[in-house]
């Protein structure tokens, strides 16, 4: 069963990103044997809700543990292999378990938020991490 397997415990900063002050552990049947474990340090905007009166007081401030996850899968994922759908997957699956879970209404209402407008941020990590590894290269 999908669970979180430590609390989820963050900081704001001064840039509006939130850092992890311990690592968030969590543990997906979608990418069994291997858990979900975002180091300390990660930095992370949690869910990226349009801020759009209607949308961000239905969806805005939800499902925090579930959108750490995410951006670290999105973020990492050149290293790890997991593909953009996978991702998403595990986005919908650890909102229902995050604390408090979610309704299944909202998680389809994420999931289907980031499978239309999530091409770009997976797109841009990919060119992110190329740049710094180049960067790193030079050195």
């Amino acid at each position: 069963m999908a669970r979180f397997c430590s609390p989820l415990d963050v900081r704001r900063e001064d840039t509006g990103t939130w850092l992890l002050l311990s690592a968030l552990s969590y543990d997906s049947d979608l990418l069994k044997p291997n858990p979900v474990i975002i180091p300390a340090r990660f930095r992370t905007d949690f869910a990226s809700v349009p801020r759009l009166p209607g949308i961000y007081l239905l969806a805005g401030g939800r499902a925090h543990q579930a959108a750490v996850v995410h951006d670290y899968l999105y973020q990492t994922h050149d290293l790890s292999g997991i593909s953009r759908r996978l991702a998403d997957a595990v986005l919908f699956e650890a909102m229902g378990v995050c604390t408090p879970p979610e309704p299944e209404w909202m998680c389809w209402l994420f999931w289907s938020g980031v499978r239309v407008r999530g091409g770009r941020p997976w797109a841009r990590s990919v060119r992110r991490r190329m740049a710094l590894n180049r960067t790193l290269k030079l050195r």
